[in-house]
């Protein structure tokens, strides 16, 4: 992961449709609830060339939307779970001759970033599975809800001269279907007891300032703490085609309670936003939903995450 934003090419992503029931087999998997969150447009921002704002061209190249990049691919060993049960998530990233990846760069003391989102954007979580001497990757987890989810690994290969890459894979979870709507635009969010506030907001092709807040009752909280060697981590998805961005605060010292980052939407567009911060040792997800080229709206929206 770098500091600003990484992004890779942009390939297209599969879409899921759902009936009363998703239906997939068995397996295993991971992921965590979001509460629900009430009932918004979840439509995008028409771009000024035209289009939804997700095809055509792109003001900056979007990332983990395939499944393979600059000679690695994502290998998904368990694409299906069944919702609600407690399972193994395993996975491995494969060179180009077929080999798994045992040697990778250490980034925000971790070798791999692990993130699952559900299509709807209301499910979200930030892992750090364990590797085994063969390269093969493994997380216990439990999907909450049944639907159509997105796998995403961010990592650098221990191989000279290697770059960033983030990989993308899908993965599905049986059971009951209920769809969820995203919430819309927001300037404040609330997670586990505390109130993260928002200015700023993305801009198609151009950098912008993100600015995060975090209070708990009505004090700003200054006494954060340092999580994988940050104050704050931010992974922004794309609504549509989960398109990831993942971003790192600017340069400061203070450990709270604004947390700054720098920004660039690969394109206009709906994006959910999820910060991860660390206060009296445990790390909580605030989560708000943003249009790319329009500053953040003044309503609040539902809980965002939980602590991990």
């Amino acid at each position: 992961m770098h500091t600003g934003l990484k992004i890779g090419a942009f390939a297209a992503a599969l879409a899921v449709t759902f009936g009363t029931a998703y239906g997939v087999g068995q397996g295993v998997a991971p992921v965590v609830e979001d509460r629900p969150p009430a009932s918004h447009d979840t439509h995008t921002e028409v771009s000024p060339e035209g289009g939804d704002g997700h095809g055509g061209h792109e003001a900056t190249p979007a990332g983990g939307l395939q499944i393979s990049e600059g000679g690695y691919t994502l290998d998904l060993r368990t694409p299906r779970v069944t919702a609600g049960k407690q399972s193994e998530l395993r996975f491995a990233i494969r060179d180009d001759s077929g080999r798994a990846v045992t040697a990778y760069r250490r980034e925000h003391e971790k070798e791999l970033h692990l993130i699952v989102a559900s299509r709807d954007l209301v499910t979200y979580r930030h892992l750090h599975p364990t590797r085994a001497a063969d390269g093969t990757w493994s997380i216990s987890v439990e999907l909450p809800r049944a639907g159509g989810y997105r796998v995403f690994a961010d990592f650098t290969p221990g191989k000279k001269g290697a770059e960033n890459l983030t990989l993308g894979a899908d993965l599905a979870a049986s059971g009951p279907y209920e769809p969820k709507d995203m919430p819309s635009p927001a300037s404040t969010a609330s997670t586990d007891g505390y109130e993260v506030g928002l200015s700023g907001g993305l801009r198609p092709g151009k950098e912008g300032e993100l600015k995060l807040t975090v209070s708990r009752n009505g004090r700003p909280v200054t006494d954060l703490q340092p999580y994988l060697g940050a104050y704050g981590h931010l992974v922004a998805l794309r609504s549509g085609d989960l398109a990831y961005l993942h971003v790192h605060p600017n340069s400061t010292t203070k450990p709270g309670p604004d947390i700054s980052f720098t920004a660039t939407a690969p394109s206009s567009g709906t994006y959910r936003l999820f910060l991860d911060f660390k206060h009296e040792g445990t790390v909580h997800t605030a989560a708000f939903t943003v249009r790319a080229g329009q500053a953040s709206a003044a309503e609040p929206t539902h809980d965002a995450g939980h602590g991990h």
